[in-house]
């Protein structure tokens, strides 16, 4: 793990805790300072709760081995529901672009989730998200629509045309959320109701 500007006045275990939370997206050295302290200075009870409370979450959590949410169970809740429309079929970057969509209460089909989005400065193309999958998924479910719902971003669009492609010569119909989404935004961040309105204002993808 990279450290950040390593201080050699401070005792390890607080520079290594620093660095730990330094290495997380969105929080820079400091807030993970802040963090450090904050914990420090926190009762023993809540320092083992939050060491347990990850522990766990690496070990009860899996991907659906379906629609690759994450998930206690396996198939998740959403592909283990008979009452679900199976004949929709979403495909969003990441779980909690998922959880966005399940706020709003208006989409009862089921997900397909790719874990990302292509990124080629990144090193990141079609083969390292579940494209594959979803092209597997489409050949041998009964699925009628694949509503793409990847973020309005220009790595969102590269995935959402990519996506296109690859299931061209499948027959099935393609369709993209409405522009009403904020343009370079994540799915996640947006309101529940923009997200229905462009659920509901869906294109097909021609």
């Amino acid at each position: 793990m990279q450290t950040h500007g390593r201080d050699h006045s401070l005792p390890a275990p607080i520079t290594k805790v620093i660095d730990a939370f330094a290495s997380l997206p969105g929080i820079g050295p400091k807030t993970a300072s802040r963090l450090t302290y904050y914990l420090l200075r926190s009762p023993d009870e809540m320092t083992q709760f939050l060491a347990e409370a990850l522990s766990e979450l690496k070990e009860n959590t899996r991907f659906c081995s379906t629609c690759f949410n994450i998930t206690e169970t396996d198939p998740c809740a959403i592909c283990a529901n008979d009452r679900r429309e199976k004949e929709f079929l979403m495909v969003v970057e990441e779980p909690l672009d998922l959880v966005a969509m399940e706020r709003t209460g208006s989409y009862h089909g089921r997900y397909h989730v790719l874990h990302g989005a292509i990124r080629p400065v990144e090193g990141i193309g079609p083969d390292d998200l579940k494209i594959k999958e979803l092209v597997e998924r489409v050949n041998s479910e009964n699925i009628l629509e694949v509503i793409i719902a990847t973020n309005p971003s220009t790595e969102g669009e590269a995935t959402a045309f990519t996506i296109q492609r690859y299931l061209a010569n499948t027959g099935v119909k393609m369709t993209r959320l409405a522009r009403g989404l904020p343009t370079g935004g994540d799915l996640e961040i947006v309101d529940s109701l923009t997200l229905m309105k462009a659920l509901q204002g869906r294109q097909e993808m021609s």
